[in-house]
C-alpha cells in the first residue's frame, strides 16, 4: 500500500550521536514521530561515521512512520578535515589557510557525486575546487 507523505525534514546530525535534544526533538516531535525510535535507528545506521556531521533527509508519513536517507558529509567539512584546519579564511582571495592536492579534490568529488547536482565527475571536481577556493584553500 502506498503511504502518503506528511512532511520532509532535513537536518545535519553527528553520526552515532543523535539524541532527543534540539534540533532533533522539536523537529520530529512537531511531525508526530517517535523521537527515540528515530534516534536508535539513526545511531545504529551511522556507527561507522561516529562524530562526523551527516546530512539526513527524514520523510514522515501520515501514519506517523518514517524513513530516512543519510548523505555524505558536506564538502566544506571534508575539506577542513583533510587540511586539518578549524575554519576557512575570512578573505579567501587574500589570505590562504591551507593547501590540498588535486588528487584529494578528485577523491572528495568521487565520494560526494551521488549527493551533488551534477552528472559527471568533471563538474563535481569543479564544484569541490570552487568550494575549496572560496574557503581560502590553495589547490596544488
Amino acid at each position: 500500500m502506498l503511504k502518503t507523505i506528511k512532511k520532509i525534514i532535513k537536518l545535519q546530525i553527528k553520526g552515532g550521536l543523535a539524541n532527543p535534544a534540539p534540533p532533533i526533538g522539536p523537529a520530529l516531535g512537531a511531525a508526530g514521530v517517535k523521537i527515540m525510535d528515530f534516534c536508535k535507528q539513526y545511531n545504529f545506521s551511522t556507527q561507522k561515521s561516529k562524530g562526523k556531521l551527516l546530512p539526513v533527509i527524514i520523510t514522515v508519513y501520515n501514519d506517523k512512520s518514517f524513513s530516512f536517507i543519510i548523505k555524505e558529509p558536506p564538502v566544506s567539512k571534508q575539506l577542513l578535515e583533510l587540511c586539518q584546519i578549524e575554519k576557512g579564511s575570512k578573505e579567501s582571495n587574500k589570505i590562504k589557510v591551507g593547501k590540498i592536492t588535486f588528487a584529494k579534490i578528485e577523491s572528495i568529488a568521487k565520494n560526494k557525486i551521488i549527493d551533488m547536482n551534477c552528472f559527471n565527475i568533471k563538474s563535481a571536481i569543479s564544484m569541490v575546487a570552487g568550494t575549496a577556493r572560496s574557503m581560502g584553500i590553495e589547490i596544488l
